[in-house]
């Protein structure tokens, strides 16, 4: 989990040049809102050797779902571990979010069903984990592996996540 590249090429390569078998998936942390370094370092080396990737907090901390659209309530992830608020809780992506519920609305599904659903969509990407408190989140959760984005969709939502909004 959450190995560089370089260590990532190098355990395949030796690998297949000693007869073991080679790393088959790579567990790095990925969502909408946190992708740079899995699009732009692992997936580069991971995806060519078809090694898959079992992405962990593909909501970001629990961001992606809209329950932090008007501030951090009470005994959520952001109220009780600051790191994670610092990370993820700024303006802008509070607004990206928010411009995320018009594209989960016209497609009958919540914001969290539309950030798996985009997160299972990427090339490369075997499969999520994700975390819940509730069976109801259990099931939304699940229901996204039904969900078709259309390519519209897709440029729609990058257009969103690449906006940085004033207030």
């Amino acid at each position: 989990s959450e190995w560089r590249a370089a260590e990532i090429a190098e355990a395949h390569t030796y690998a297949k040049g000693n007869g073991l078998v080679a790393p088959v998936t790579e567990q790095p942390q990925y969502s909408m809102l946190h992708r740079e370094r899995v699009e732009e370092q692992i997936l580069p080396v991971t995806y060519p050797k078809g090694i898959g990737l079992v992405v962990w907090s593909p909501l970001a901390m629990g961001m992606l779902t809209g329950k932090y659209d008007d501030g951090i309530p009470e005994g959520t992830r952001f109220a009780n571990d600051e790191r994670f608020k610092e990370t993820f809780f700024t303006e802008a992506n509070v607004r990206r979010v928010q411009g995320l519920k018009t594209i989960a609305d016209a497609l009958d599904i919540t914001r969290a069903q539309l950030a798996l659903a985009w997160v299972l969509r990427q090339p490369g990407v075997s499969s999520v984990i994700t975390g819940a408190t509730k069976v109801s989140q259990i099931e939304d959760n699940m229901a996204a592996a039904d969900v078709e984005l259309s390519e519209e969709h897709i440029t729609q939502i990058d257009e969103i996540l690449a906006s940085t909004p004033s207030a």
